[in-house]
């Protein structure tokens, strides 16, 4: 199933996409499996992260994911192989997010084409302003990797035009000015940022920072998909099953109050 597909899909049924996020290798490498079996009959697309050691844009939910699956031995190598198992059981568009120091680490040829060999659809590049590299974002495209970037209500028009011109995923907009992390309530600046956006690209836009159940996904449903993350970490963390944060989540999706 393409991106385009799922984001398709979800639009038929009168929703908005589903966007799951998980830490490669959290609780434990069994444990992300067990939770990537968990959350796939409710995911439309799934959001992978990649452990990184200093996650400036995470909040300390995921910064302890992170942590947690590093010491456990996770690395680029070790996600690999478990984009390669999670890519086994599903047909679904499966996105890497990522910050560019790995990537560079790596190589960003080589670090592209395995992604890709894996059976990664796209890559998020959480901390790369597209315009500051365009060379390494028609690299990882003309792979065949699918680039997503982000957008934060503080964006600029001219931020948003620049941004928008690389994307070819869905465009990530940020709900809040900060870190990622679950809350009960998001910014009304969220509809204004999706309808500064979708105003300049027909690309899909999905929502992201903040989504943690029906209230803030129907905040979040403006957009063609909205990405739960921290909600679902937390649950991971304290032995709690991930479904009913999801169909709460999923309840509210189909509530949207569509942006001009």
């Amino acid at each position: 199933m393409t991106t385009k597909e799922a984001f398709a899909k979800a639009k038929r049924e009168g929703r908005a996409a589903l966007i799951p996020y998980l830490t490669a290798g959290f609780p434990s490498r069994e444990g992300f499996l067990g939770a990537v079996e968990e959350v796939l009959p409710y995911a439309d697309l799934l959001e992978i992260g990649l452990p990184y050691s200093d996650p400036l844009g995470d909040g300390p939910v995921i910064q302890r994911a992170s942590e947690t699956a590093l010491r456990k031995g996770m690395s680029v190598q070790g996600t690999l192989e478990l984009v390669r198992e999670v890519r086994a059981l599903t047909e679904k568009p499966l996105f890497l997010m990522t910050y560019l120091n790995p990537v560079l680490a790596w190589g960003p040829e080589r670090f592209f084409s395995l992604f890709k060999q894996a059976g990664a659809t796209g890559a998020i590049l959480s901390d790369l302003p597209p315009d500051e590299d365009p060379a390494l974002v028609r690299l990882a495209q003309e792979i065949g990797l699918e680039t997503v970037f982000l957008l934060a209500p503080t964006s600029t028009e001219e931020r948003i035009a620049a941004v928008v011109r690389y994307a070819t995923g869905f465009v990530y907009a940020v709900s809040v000015t900060g870190v990622t992390g679950a809350r009960e309530r998001l910014p009304e600046e969220v509809k204004d940022l999706v309808r500064r956006i979708r105003a300049k690209t027909p690309i899909p836009i999905a929502v992201g920072f903040g989504v943690s159940n029906r209230a803030t996904a129907e905040q979040a449903a403006v957009a063609d998909g909205v990405v739960v993350g921290s909600a679902l970490i937390r649950a991971l963390e304290a032995g709690h099953p991930l479904g009913p944060i999801l169909e709460e989540v999923r309840q509210g999706l189909y509530l949207r109050e569509a942006a001009p």
